[in-house]
Order: C-alpha cells, then structure tokens, then sequence
C-alpha cells in the first residue's frame, strides 16, 4: 500500500495498520502523507491540468477506456483485495468492481458529448456557451464502497479533463492503489490522478485551504459533509456533497407484502447494511404488517453471515468496531423504549465484527434507529393506516437522499413519486445507482449529482463568450 504523487509510489512514511474485518488481524500497513506530500501532490495536480485539459478528447478517452479493460481484467484480483480490508462477500465486491469500470467508460465517452452552443445574436457578433473543466479537484471518499466512492470521483474529474487529488480511506486502501494502477499503466500524465492518505481532518483542510484546488467533492457522514462545505464556502469554491441517508420504505395497502419483504431483504442486507441508499426505515400498510414481518423475517434467517471469502457467504462484517457498538447501541436504545427484536439483536460470538441481520418491530418513533441513520444491518418496521401519515413520517427528517415505495397502482406510484423527498426514488424494487442516470440528495443529504450526463456539471464551468467579428 502507498501514496501515488506525481505518477510515483510512495511508501516510505509513518504508517498505521490495516485489518481484515472477519479476523481483526493486521493484513497491512498505509502510509500516511506529509503536509509536504500534499503540497507535491497539489503542485503535481496544477501541472499536469494544464497538459491533460489540452489533451485532445479523442487521446483522454483511450487513456480512460484502457484503464477501465485493465480494471476489468484484474476484477478477480481487486475484488479479493477489497473483500479482505473491507469484508463485503466476494460476489458484492466483483460486482462493485465490474460497476465501477463500466461507470469510467460512461464518463469517459459522456464527455465527448459536453457540448456548448452558438446563440443567435447581432451579425457582427458570434455569441457562444463554452463548458471547460474547473481545475484541479480534492476529492475525499469513505470505506464502504472503496472502489465506488473513489471512482465516482475519479471518473468525473479525469474525464471532464480535470486533474485530481483523492484521500481514500485509511481503512481500505489496498483498493484504491490497484485502482491507481489501472491509470498509471494506462498512461495517464503524472500528476492528472494523486492518491492520498492520511488525518482526515488534517488532510481536507490542507487540500481545501489551497488556492489551487478549485472543487471539493465528498462522500460520507452529514456531519463531515457539513464542515467541508463551510471550509469550501469560506475559501469561496464549490463542492460536490453525496451525504448520509435514512431510506423510508412504504410498503401501500395494494403492494405484493412477499415480493416487497423479499426485495427489501436483499437490499437491507447488501454490504451489511452499510450503504448510504440502504432501506432503513420499513412502513407497511396496517393490513399487509403480519405479512410482510413474517417474510422479512423468513428472508432474514436465510442470510449467510461469514467471512466474505468463503463460499455461500451473503453478508460479511461489519468495517470496524465503532460499527458494533453503533449496532448494540440502536438496539438496546429502541428495546427500552419498547420495541421487539424478531430476529438478530447482537453481535455474534466469534472473531471478527460480525453482527446478526436484525429486524425489530413496534419501534416508537422517539427511537434512536427511527431518528438517526443506523448504517448497518438493522431494519425497524412499523405499521400505518393512511398513506397522507406515511408520507408525512417519511419526510419528517433531514434526510433526502433515497426512498422506497410497492404499490400495484400507477396512480399511488405518481402520489409516492410527488410526495416522497428524496433525490433518488425506486418504485416496486430496490435499485441502485446506474452509469447512465444521476444520482445524489437533497435537504441534508447534500447536493450535487453523480452518474449520468449531470455527473460531469460539478467538474466544468459554464463560460459565456461574446466575440465581435473584427477585419
């Protein structure tokens, strides 16, 4: 594991361990940047934008596509990496990978396509709208998604013809160096991509406080989100924020309880719950709720919880230990206040961070759970009577990154599309992100989108240009 800076590995620095997450054992060490790597990395960003913002799109886009084949035919390999620091099955993590690779080449061919245009205007005049990349990038992104988060950025900023420097997780880096090595062996200029580590705290200060970095992209808590932004703010530069979530799951009167309880299992459970667009908060028509819990808890108990590399394995650990007190926290916190565990409710007896797949019920509404985002493996589910209700417990927090709603009737669909808020709205399954459509929050979910042709905006500046035609 190391530092890229200015097309070098660099690893001969202060370091912290690493550990696999189903064994607690030390598989590694990640060096951590000195304020002076951050300044060569920044340096080494502002030069190399100048030559990879004038390189013609035809070359950035092989260059892009090379590295999303090498990444490609390395998925084995980066998957198990990812499996073992992060501890997401094996089939979860190849898939993130292949996800990952597609969405390089989405972006890399989308920017062939960041058009401008010619207005009409006075004859002696040419008025034109011209999109230019923004200038160098500090991108900051966070372990549960350690190909994703970085890619999403990556991808963006590369393709718009911006140069980057991204602090990945301590806590997974071995994913994001083979990620590096895909570009660096796919020829990328020295300098367009620089991979950190690091304090994080220190870190983003340092990156945003320089006059050269020109757009600050995040992925992670609300809390961190919120200070970044304010550090951008101060320093006048705009930021792309894809923040935390606590996804409402409405499940109408008319809705398939079986189908919806056996997709919002799937879902649920994905990366031990560890997604920020994960269904977290379950509210099922009163006449469907028997139903529904006893297939929810039926999926449940069918989940296979082990160490990701073994086989059959469908939910792995947890990243860390702070996850497991997180777990054990929301759990006692929402029994004494009333509710009933039917399936799971503490960590498992073995080594590791593992916890058991949980599904609680008759959770009150003052619950620790229902206010804040658990981020694991824990679904609550309650009931109501009127879908007005629903709506309005949906909307009541400051979330509004996704939402969840099974219904039968297209005109119950259309009150859920208009009256859910939630950047990102899944109707009758449990989608996740796709290359070719955006994807990001409102309220304090952040703002910004990713994916899709909205996904390159947040890289380029709009320039308005007024030339008069002159002999």
């Amino acid at each position: 594991m190391s530092l890229y800076i200015d097309g070098s590995f660099l690893s001969d620095r202060p370091t912290v361990p690493v550990l696999n997450p189903a064994t607690e054992e030390v598989i590694g060490q990640v060096p951590l940047a000195t304020p002076e790597d951050l300044d060569q990395a920044i340096a080494a960003a502002v030069r190399a934008f100048a030559t990879w913002r004038d390189t013609p799109i035809a070359e950035r886009t092989r260059i892009l596509l090379k590295a999303a084949d090498l990444l490609v035919s390395r998925a084995d390999h980066v998957a198990r990496v990812m499996t073992i620091e992060q501890g997401k099955p094996l089939a979860e993590a190849r898939s993130e990978v292949l996800r990952v690779a597609g969405a390089l080449r989405w972006d890399a061919e989308d920017a062939r396509r960041a058009y401008g245009r010619i207005i009409p205007s006075a004859g002696d005049t040419v008025l034109s709208v011209r999109h230019e990349p923004i200038g160098p990038v500090a991108a900051f992104t966070p372990w549960n998604f350690p190909a994703g988060s970085p890619m999403r950025k990556i991808a963006g900023a590369l393709s718009a013809g911006c140069s980057i420097v991204i602090k990945a997780s301590e806590e997974t880096p071995g994913t994001a160096v083979e990620l590096v090595r895909c570009f660096a062996e796919a020829g990328l200029p020295a300098g367009a991509l620089n991979l950190v580590f690091g304090d994080p705290a220190e870190v983003s200060r340092h990156l945003i406080a320089s006059p050269d970095i020109r757009l600050v992209a995040f992925t992670g808590s609300i809390p961190v989100g919120k200070l970044l932004a304010a550090q951008a703010g101060a320093a006048m530069k705009p930021s792309l924020m894809e923040l935390g979530g606590h996804a409402p799951v409405i499940v109408c009167e008319d809705a398939d309880p079986v189908l919806a309880a056996r997709k919002a299992v799937a879902a649920k459970f994905a990366n031990a719950g560890q997604v920020c667009t994960s269904p977290s908060r379950f509210l099922v028509h009163e006449s469907l709720y028997e139903r529904f819990v006893e297939e929810f808890r039926a999926q449940t108990s069918r989940v296979v919880v082990g160490d990701g590399l073994t086989e059959g394995v469908t939910m792995g650990p947890l990243a860390n230990e702070r996850r497991l007190k997180a777990m054990e926290e929301f759990v006692t916190d929402a029994v004494s206040k009333g509710a009933t565990i039917v399936a799971g409710g503490e960590r498992l007896d073995r080594p590791g961070y593992f916890f058991a797949p949980t599904v609680l019920t008759g959770v009150p509404g003052d619950a620790r759970v229902m206010r804040e985002e658990p981020f694991g493996p824990i679904a609550p589910i309650n009931s109501f009577t009127d879908l007005d209700d629903a709506l309005r417990i949906a909307n009541e927090l400051p979330y509004g990154l996704a939402a969840y709603g099974f219904t039968r009737s297209s005109k119950t669909a259309e009150k859920l599309i208009s009256g859910l808020e939630a950047g990102i709205l899944s109707i009758n399954h449990c989608g996740g992100s796709v290359h070719e459509a955006p994807s990001g929050g409102v309220k304090s979910s952040g703002y910004g989108k990713e994916g899709g042709p909205e996904g390159l905006e947040a890289y380029l500046i709009t320039k308005r240009v007024s030339h008069l035609l002159v002999d």
